[in-house]
């Protein structure tokens, strides 16, 4: 019993839907324009100790489309997990929530982003695939190179 005290925990307690928003700032002048909007997608990372050894993790989009200078919609969502992560090597602890866990997450936003530009009356907007470790590497790199880790990167 005492060497499953020790063994390695990784488990998924919730995902969850934290916020979410949707902005129409012109409309409905802005839905007769013929034009094709231009999108912008930015996506962040976070993660926060909860409790001891329960984490939250949590992946952040934000879609605006424009015509022009003037929004048609801007979407903002926040998908978040708890996660029960015990007894892993402090080295592998970041990793683990900066890329393991947003892998698990980021479906989950995927899917309620396209269901609410769609629930809007717009064509969905799929979000990419993302590549997490890649990600995750870049802001390693950033922070070794004294740079501001930015969690917010352009799609």
């Amino acid at each position: 019993m005492s060497d499953q005290a020790n063994n390695p925990v990784f488990q998924i307690q919730r995902v969850y839907l934290k916020d979410a928003s949707l902005e129409q700032p012109n409309s409905p002048g802005i839905l007769l324009e013929q034009e094709q909007p231009s999108v912008d997608i930015q996506l962040g990372v976070e993660a926060t100790p909860v409790a001891e050894g329960i984490f939250e993790v949590a992946v952040t989009a934000t879609v605006q489309t424009k015509v022009k200078d003037r929004t048609v919609f801007l979407v903002e969502a926040k998908q978040a997990g708890i996660f029960e992560i015990r007894n892993i090597p402090e080295e592998q602890m970041g990793p683990i929530m900066g890329i393991a866990c947003p892998q698990i997450v980021y479906p989950y936003l995927r899917g309620n982003v396209a269901d609410l530009i769609t629930r809007a009356g717009f064509p969905p907007v799929h979000l990419a695939e993302i590549n997490f470790q890649a990600m995750y590497e870049q802001q390693q790199q950033a922070q070794v190179e004294g740079q501001a880790p930015s969690t917010l990167l352009p799609q």
